[in-house]
């Protein structure tokens, strides 16, 4: 099964705290799997931890979460070596992809040697639905900001693009996060974007922005563009609500 257009469901959240593992499944994510419209079986998710060096005990966490949620799982890792022989043909092979975070810029940069972004793009065109957090959002846009480089945020802007848009993620949780995407907008660094408070998501269907979703009442996703003055204009966006 695919979804019926190219679908990204790009978030700062995705996952709640778990009382039996470490995270559980949360609204975000249960609803990117949804989309890929999977009946009569269970739905085949593919995990990436690419951005944070595919730790072993953050694809634990993902076996957990899946055997909880009923997923059938499975995970692509690039670290000490690819563990499948063909990348493109696995990520075709899943309903849902999903991209944890960590470092977008080591992400990009091990994707961008293994051929990862183009067997992503094959991916999205066939109608499987992408997903992730952080990092796992940032990196289906041109760019935004990142921790990746110190603890001083700096731009990236080697996204995969498969969304025109920048993106901004923790918007509301990381006192840099605001201020700097407001900023790089504005000098034209980075194009016109969108940014989530922790705890929401952006859906696109093709190159559009459709809807903004959030598991936390309260949070919001945001537009931010360069206004006519060259100064930022953020516009805060109707944000739906998921139950879970």
């Amino acid at each position: 099964m695919t979804a019926d257009a190219p679908t990204i469901l790009a978030t700062s959240g995705g996952v709640v705290p778990s009382a039996r593992h470490r995270w559980s499944v949360g609204p975000l994510t249960r609803y990117a799997v949804d989309l890929a419209g999977v009946e009569g079986r269970a739905p085949r998710v593919c995990f990436l931890a690419t951005a944070c060096g595919d730790q072993p005990a953050v694809l634990r966490d993902f076996y957990d979460m899946a055997q909880e949620a009923g997923f059938h799982g499975n995970h692509l890792q690039l670290f000490p070596m690819p563990n499948v022989p063909d990348i493109r043909a696995h990520l075709l092979a899943q309903d849902v992809i999903w991209v944890w975070g960590g470092s977008v810029a080591g992400l990009l940069a091990m994707w961008e040697l293994h051929g990862v972004g183009e067997a992503m793009r094959a991916a999205w065109e066939a109608g499987v639905v992408l997903t992730g957090v952080s990092a796992g959002s940032l990196c289906w846009h041109t760019g935004g900001t990142t921790d990746s480089f110190g603890p001083d945020l700096r731009p990236v802007t080697n996204g995969l693009g498969l969304v025109p848009y920048s993106n901004g993620v923790h918007y509301d949780s990381e006192e840099q996060r605001r201020p700097l995407f407001q900023e790089l907008v504005a000098e034209g660094v980075l194009p016109t974007g969108y940014a989530t408070d922790d705890g929401v998501g952006l859906l696109y269907r093709g190159t559009e922005l459709v809807e903004a979703l959030t598991e936390e009442d309260g949070k919001a996703a945001y537009r931010v563009e360069r206004g006519p003055d060259g100064r930022a204009v953020e516009t805060r966006l109707d944000t739906r609500l998921l139950r879970s």
